[in-house]
């Protein structure tokens, strides 16, 4: 198979399409990020990737604070608009019909049609050319129940999230196998 040199910016695909919400000075806001993900586990910390023009930026480098939304694949539209619109220049949650939530450790809302929300405190921001790096870590995660099972453990493949893959917006679908399952020993099956 022959392979295509591609530019350098066009990148490792597919990523999380996640709403960020912030809030400073009596203004909030919700930015789609595809730039996002999890950098450690102990203690769980986060990162997504902005441009400092956006107008997100300054509210979260003001705020030192954001909450990051994942939305389900019926969100998409909501998602683009929030992507594409500032705002800078309209109320992104009113025009993409998002509902704020309030949240219990930052000042950004939640938004309450996504099914798991994750409020952050901006630890590090670290510049790297077009895009800077906010560090944070993750001070509380909110999910809905239908999401956990009766033993306590959490289904995100349940939750029907958006991705986005390089110019389109794609839903997450079936699991194919969990962590492990390409080692692990069958177990012989019972004779009838």
């Amino acid at each position: 198979m022959s392979k295509v040199v591609w530019k350098p910016g066009t990148m490792l695909y597919p990523v999380p399409a996640v709403l960020v919400t912030s809030h400073n000075g009596g203004t909030d806001n919700v930015l789609t990020v595809s730039w996002a993900g999890t950098v450690c586990t102990e203690p769980a910390m986060l990162s997504i990737s902005l441009r400092p023009e956006r107008h997100s930026y300054g509210l979260i480098r003001g705020s030192g604070e954001f909450a990051v939304n994942l939305p389900t694949a019926d969100m998409a539209r909501a998602v683009d608009l929030c992507g594409v619109r500032s705002g800078a220049d309209c109320d992104k949650f009113k025009a993409a019909k998002l509902t704020r939530r309030t949240a219990g450790h930052v000042s950004a809302p939640l938004i309450a049609e996504c099914p798991v929300c994750i409020e952050c405190r901006v630890r590090d921001i670290i510049p790297l050319g077009s895009h800077h790096l906010f560090i944070s870590e993750v001070l509380a995660v909110h999910a809905e129940e239908s999401l956990m099972d009766s033993k306590g453990k959490f289904h995100l493949e349940r939750a029907g999230l958006l991705c986005y893959n390089h110019g389109h917006y794609c839903a997450v679908t079936k699991p194919l196998g969990d962590f492990g399952f390409s080692v692990r020993k069958k177990r012989p099956r019972k004779k009838s």
